[in-house]
């Protein structure tokens, strides 16, 4: 066994506060019986794997772990043939090879990954849209019979109102506000509100006739009001 490389490598555990062989195993999850290899040299039998997580709990990078283990070998058996040389050279080539290889697969896989997010959210998105011109209708006149209704407790209308609430829970979830409610004064601005009836400059006082919605910064229905007469 290449006793200095053992030592080296002991050396190494204990400046992260590794004691044993046994608790840098199963710090690692790789077995004794690669560390066993790795002692003695043997890196050409190791995957490249596990030399990725012994690096990590090692806190030293793959490259690092190869270049100590040359220069063991090298102390160990100075006249070791040139082909046993190339042999080492390549071991360490094909094994950087692959960790590039891994790297560049999982910036592959994080790209994917944000893809497949983005996608999800667009998808989202267009179910919201799609949902909210199905339910254009409702929204926009709901609100309005709803209000209707509370000016007077005895019009039939009252009974919509209980409809209201499963809806304002919908528009919650999904973000949707109302420009403001039905009944409403407030000050007109022509890229928000609809003008329905009589004249208003920006800033005039407007009552609401009409539900309008916006999503976050988004404009989906204009509110649709009318001029109070001064």
């Amino acid at each position: 066994m290449s006793n200095d490389f053992t030592h080296r490598l002991r050396a190494l555990m204990q400046s992260v506060g590794f004691s044993s062989f046994r608790a840098l195993s199963q710090a690692a999850n790789v077995s004794e019986k690669q560390l066993l290899r790795l002692r003695r040299g043997e890196v050409a039998q190791l995957r490249v794997e596990t030399l990725l997580k012994l690096s990590q709990v090692l806190q030293v990078s793959v490259a690092d772990l190869l270049v100590m283990l040359d220069e063991v070998e090298g102390q160990e058996s100075e006249g070791r043939s040139q082909e046993s040389a190339l042999k080492t050279q390549n071991s360490k080539l094909k094994a950087q090879n692959s960790l590039s290889e891994l790297s560049d697969l999982r910036h592959e896989y994080d790209r994917l990954q944000q893809q497949l997010v983005q996608q999800r959210q667009d998808l989202w998105q267009e179910f919201q849209q799609s949902s909210v011109q199905v339910l254009e209708s409702l929204l926009l006149q709901l609100p309005t019979a709803a209000y209707a209704a509370q000016q007077n407790p005895q019009a039939p209308a009252v009974k919509l109102l209980p409809l209201l609430r499963p809806l304002d829970r919908l528009l919650q979830e999904w973000g949707i506000e109302s420009i403001a409610p039905v009944g409403a004064e407030i000050a007109y601005d022509p890229q928000q509100h609809q003008l329905m009836g009589g004249t208003a400059q920006t800033g005039d006082r407007v009552k609401v006739r009409y539900a309008g919605y916006r999503q976050a910064d988004r404009l989906l229905y204009r509110a649709k009001v009318s001029a109070i007469e001064r």
